[in-house]
């Protein structure tokens, strides 16, 4: 069967339930660039973002019985699956031992602070940490590091690490207030 040229939501929802490759094709040429964007702000790796993306449609397909169209719009729903896809791989054990490998020196000296954040305002307010603290923030909340992989890799004891984090969290508390 030919994909259709338009589906209203709820059609589109429909055909999906029912295993229209067509209605797939349909969703992963219209979704699938955005939900690549979001994933690849996550994951950071151009090949281990295409390999969620695929991920990400595989579990639609099988999971699109449970989407509920009274909670939300589809386009969140997909959001949804994709974003948790990618905090799922990048808290994978295979993802955190590649990751080991990779050198915590002069590429991160400027935080990364995802483009993203900037629509909660957040971005503004991290600008406004002392260097080490944006860079402590932006290893831990934005790259993914535990507090381990940072002491080893910037040289700083696992305690100042955790408390000059907690420091920057309460000073981006103040800021937010």
């Amino acid at each position: 069967m030919a994909a259709k040229l338009t589906y209203e939501e709820h059609e589109l929802v429909a055909s999906l339930r029912t295993k229209e490759e067509g209605a797939f094709s349909y969703l992963y040429e219209h979704y699938s660039g955005a939900l690549y964007g979001v994933i690849k702000q996550i994951v950071g790796d151009v090949e281990l973002s295409n390999d969620v993306l695929q991920e990400t449609f595989v579990n639609v397909w099988k999971r699109i019985e449970s989407y509920d169209e009274t909670k939300g719009r589809l386009f969140t729903w997909l959001l949804h699956i994709a974003r948790n896809a990618a905090i799922d791989k990048i808290r994978s054990k295979g993802f955190q031992q590649s990751q080991l490998q990779i050198p915590l020196d002069g590429e991160i000296i400027q935080p990364s602070v995802r483009p993203g954040i900037d629509d909660y305002g957040l971005k503004k307010l991290i600008l406004k940490l002392k260097d080490e603290q944006r860079l402590l923030i932006d290893l831990a909340y934005f790259q993914g590091y535990t507090h381990e992989q940072i002491a080893t890799a910037l040289h700083i004891p696992l305690g100042t690490v955790k408390t000059r984090i907690r420091s920057a969290l309460i000073q981006l508390r103040a800021l937010m207030q």
